[in-house]
């Protein structure tokens, strides 16, 4: 009768040791926790009704990482760009800003920039010379194709040069004749003898396309 008790009580403190052992083993082995997160590309050019698959990636406690592959939340916050739950992008309508992509997961979150770009090859300018008095402006049309955008302008996320730079010839996003988008430029007396321009745009291939130059004279300036 005493080898039983003996039996049980030894057995009653094998469990005990066990549980405790399991218990400090859960307190010691923390678990890998998720620290940050990294949206996979970072920043993009995408065409109008062109995708772009992102990805969210992180960064785990022990420095390690990896593709985050389930529980990601991704959202736009510009109607020019959407995403769909499965990560994939696509570009709306051209804009001048960037819109920002958001993959969420776990409380964390990572970001993203899309610029949406217009299918434009080649630029072209009008008039390519002309002459103006001080005091008078003059309308460049700066037409893109295949396009959208069909005119380019400052305003709808093409970069107008003018050289020389000075406060004397200054150009505004305005209309031409046609009610088109154009650049308005206009010239002050102290404006030099003459000036030369032209635009620049993004292109689908990644490097940008540029108008020829157009040349202005100044006169009585």
């Amino acid at each position: 009768m005493f080898k039983g008790r003996k039996l049980a009580l030894t057995l009653a403190f094998t469990v005990l040791i066990a549980l405790a052992f399991g218990v400090s083993c859960k307190g010691f082995f923390q678990p890998n926790s998720l620290v940050s997160i990294a949206v996979q590309p970072p920043s993009v050019n995408l065409d109008v009704t062109a995708t772009q698959a992102f990805s969210a990636w992180g960064t785990y406690q022990d420095g390690t990482r990896s593709q985050i592959t389930s529980g990601v939340v991704w959202t736009s916050d510009s109607p020019s760009v959407t995403i769909n739950s499965g990560g994939t992008a696509t570009g709306v309508s051209v804009t001048t800003s960037s819109a920002t992509i958001t993959g969420s997961a776990q409380g964390l979150s990572g970001t993203a920039t899309v610029t949406v770009i217009g299918n434009v090859t080649s630029i072209s300018v009008s008039p390519t010379s002309t002459s103006i008095s001080a005091g008078n402006s003059v309308t460049f049309t700066f037409a893109a194709s295949p396009g959208p955008p069909d005119y380019v302008t400052a305003g709808n996320g093409g970069t107008l040069t003018v050289l020389p730079t000075d406060s004397f010839f200054t150009c505004t996003v305005g209309v031409n004749s046609g009610n088109n988008p154009a650049e308005v430029c206009s010239a002050t007396t102290g404006a030099a003898a003459s000036y030369s321009l032209y635009m620049t745009y993004p292109s689908p291939s990644g490097g940008t396309v540029t108008s020829p130059t157009a040349t202005v004279t100044v006169t009585g300036s």
